[in-house]
């Protein structure tokens, strides 16, 4: 059984946030703290990402029995789950195979769908990165500057970046190798196993093409109550781009 690092914040009902692919739990914690007002809300690093142990099995049924246990350790036998796209299809998931522990579900960006891939040149990239050779954060950037140009998307990565307290070298958080390894299971649809037909919201992002508002009417043959709702300034990364819009429609909903 994996332990999953995580952090909890404030009191109340429980609250699971999911973090996206090359994510962690701190791409989160800004909400998290906004949302402990009234929930106590659990931030966790899925398995092979973050500060959570590594594992050569990674697919989304092994992410949802993650999640089973670290809820089942914390006395939490229903919560509300939020996930952002690899985190939204983990929870759906986990709604799907365990539908009385869901008090809630809200997917960010994602649907339950097969998804084509698109993250090769940030694998190569990330790959490319000569980690023994690398003296500051500075440099690690220079380099990943070779493979991608967007600023914020480097970014993004280089909250991966840490220093090992043994060898005083940088790697990577993540489990690079096994995330590469099974990518085409991230990019596979969920497995069925019931329907969850608790309260569901879907949150697309207006720039996004992760999720089409033609994609609701097979996601309701999962999810019957499900509801879309659209934040039309904001790309993929919705809660990054209108965390003031994105809160004011989640903690509507989770209310």
């Amino acid at each position: 059984m994996i332990e999953l690092n995580y952090k909890e914040f404030g009191q109340g009902e429980p609250l699971v946030i999911l973090h996206g692919l090359f994510g962690t739990l701190d791409n989160w914690q800004t909400i998290a703290r906004k949302l402990a007002k009234n929930y106590t809300v659990f931030i966790v690093d899925q398995r092979n990402h973050g500060r959570s142990p590594h594992h050569a099995d990674f697919n989304y049924q092994v992410m949802a029995e993650d999640l089973r246990n670290f809820m089942e350790e914390r006395w939490a036998y229903q919560a509300t789950i939020i996930g952002h796209s690899m985190g939204g299809k983990t929870a759906m998931q986990f709604a799907l195979t365990y539908p009385d522990m869901v008090e809630k579900l809200v997917v960010v960006d994602i649907g339950p769908k097969q998804y084509v891939g698109g993250h090769q040149a940030i694998f190569e990239a990330l790959f490319a990165v000569d980690l023994p050779k690398i003296q500051n954060r500075k440099e690690a950037d220079l380099q990943l500057a070779q493979g991608i140009d967007n600023l914020a998307v480097r970014q993004f990565l280089l909250k991966n970046l840490t220093r090992s307290k043994e060898s005083g070298q940088y790697e990577w958080k993540m489990n690079l190798s096994a995330i590469h390894a099974h990518y085409q299971d991230i990019l596979a649809p969920i497995e069925v196993d019931d329907v969850y037909d608790g309260e569901t919201l879907f949150i697309k992002g207006g720039k996004s093409d992760y999720l089409a508002p033609a994609d609701l009417e097979a996601i309701r043959i999962l999810f019957p109550k499900a509801e879309l709702q659209t934040i039309a300034d904001a790309g993929h990364w919705v809660h990054a781009e209108a965390p003031g819009e994105f809160l004011e429609i989640l903690e509507k909903f989770v209310s």
